[in-house]
């Protein structure tokens, strides 16, 4: 019998990733959502004791979503003592000033960095047991409270995860779940490689980013999961709605 259950979307790379081989610890059942799984994971989970399940699944297909999440919730067991669910998945893209938006990249956005962690949170809110300690993080960006040209779409999805998060805080009131929205920082990630080779004309502050990266100020991935699973577990999670891991 798994102590804890872990639940990872987004899990095969990046900060995903990071935080799919932190999770790897005794007593722990991962189950990780991702369209690959990260191939080092297995080998790293049989090495600490933790279980590992893997739901290969397109985030940005919601109905392919919502069917993978009711299975994956009907197969987890029941008598665990914590249960938790990071909604990490997301996407930057499309780079690109409003004008020049198509329904396409505006819509994988809005179901990868959105529906998704609904969908999830909705399969999670029905399984998980009432009595155990549950607590739901959704992984935000500071995106979300400030606008960036160039990222009309990218802020706008994280703003609408804040809001999500603040309202199911209200909804579940007194029912024992806690729930967070997490800026991680800056993150030496692919998804940083991708921003830095944006022209100026779609994302004017690209230059901020490769100076960022010039300078060595971009954070390991691996240490920014440790800090973020540590914050998972400390006694106030869900007192701030709204937080960001480099305030502690």
């Amino acid at each position: 019998m798994s102590d804890a259950i872990v639940i990872l979307s987004g899990a095969s790379r990046g900060l995903g990733a990071a935080l799919a081989l932190a999770a790897c610890r005794p007593g722990t059942l991962l189950v990780t959502l991702s369209r690959g799984a990260h191939p080092l994971l297995a080998q790293q989970a049989r090495r600490s004791g933790c279980q590992h399940r893997h739901y290969a699944v397109d985030l940005s297909d919601p109905a392919q979503t919502e069917t993978v999440a009711r299975g994956l919730f009907a197969d987890l067991p029941a008598g665990a003592a914590r249960y938790r669910l990071i909604n990490n998945a997301g996407t930057v893209e499309p780079i690109a000033q409003a004008a020049t938006l198509d329904a396409a990249s505006v819509a994988h956005a809005l179901h990868v960095n959105v529906a998704a962690a609904m969908l999830l949170t909705a399969a999670f809110l029905a399984a998980a047991p009432a009595q155990a300690d549950r607590r739901v993080l959704n992984i935000s960006s500071g995106a979300g409270q400030r606008p960036m040209p160039g990222w009309s779409v990218y802020c706008a999805t994280k703003t609408a995860l804040d809001m999500y998060t603040r309202t199911v805080k209200l909804e579940q009131r007194g029912s024992g779940l806690r729930i967070a929205a997490l800026a991680p920082g800056v993150i030496d990630t692919p998804m940083q490689a991708r921003i830095r080779a944006t022209l100026p004309d779609a994302f004017p502050a690209v230059e901020d980013f490769k100076e960022l990266h010039r300078g060595g100020r971009l954070a390991a991935p691996a240490d920014v999961a440790t800090r973020i699973l540590d914050y998972l577990e400390r006694d106030d999670f869900g007192h701030a709605d709204i937080d960001d891991i480099r305030h502690y």
